[in-house]
């Protein structure tokens, strides 16, 4: 795809999400009382965790929802310079793209799993499967590939999400990026509750199985 291609469609949701008040909305929905009170992440968390992601690449971070959840060594990307902020001053690891490129932490092969967890809604198919393919070199031969979009009701949240990506667009862009799909499915509850339960989520977890 064409850079000035790109910057037509993605131009004012990269203004968006790179703003100061999207960082703002993410702390303020994350720091609501009564999801403190539940720790409404801990399923969530745990959903990551059983997949064994070992030393992940959190690309699109946001302010660290996954990350904090992730193994040592892990670190988050993310092109909002105001999430990136808050997330190093909880002692994670988080980066500007550019940023990371010209860090130590930009290892070919040197990270088990790319995650990409409510961020290719933000754009269309064909830009999220060329994100996915640009970070592919830094994932290790047999790693693992993490896709995460919501569901019909999660999608309508948000003013910057772009293109509703269901199970079946999950599976295509990882095999369409060179990943073999092990499993997709909904979660935390079945498929039906998608159109009415707001934190309902697609995930397809995909393996390199051929090099960069």
């Amino acid at each position: 795809m064409k850079p000035e291609r790109h910057q037509r469609i993605c131009g004012d949701i990269v203004a968006t999400t790179t703003e100061k008040t999207y960082t703002k909305r993410l702390v303020t929905l994350q720091q609501k009382s009564w999801k403190t009170m539940l720790d409404v992440q801990r399923p969530y968390r745990w959903n990551l965790r059983r997949l064994g992601p070992g030393r992940t690449l959190d690309i699109g971070c946001g302010i660290g929802r996954c990350l904090v959840a992730l193994p040592a060594g892990s670190v988050g990307i993310d092109h909002n310079p105001h999430s990136i902020d808050i997330i190093n001053s909880t002692g994670l690891i988080g980066f500007l793209p550019n940023d990371f490129r010209n860090s130590s932490y930009y290892i070919l092969g040197g990270y088990d799993t790319l995650l990409l967890c409510h961020v290719l809604e933000h754009m269309s198919l064909d830009e999220g499967t060329h994100l996915i393919k640009e970070y592919a070199p830094l994932l290790k031969l047999g790693g693992l590939a993490i896709l995460i979009c919501p569901q019909e009701k999660g999608f309508t949240t948000d003013d910057s999400h772009v293109t509703f990506l269901n199970d079946e667009a999950l599976r295509l862009m990882l095999t369409t990026a060179g990943y073999a799909v092990e499993k997709s499915y909904s979660f935390p509850l079945p498929r039906v509750f998608g159109r009415i339960f707001t934190y309902n989520e697609f995930v397809a977890v995909g393996r390199k199985t051929l090099p960069s």
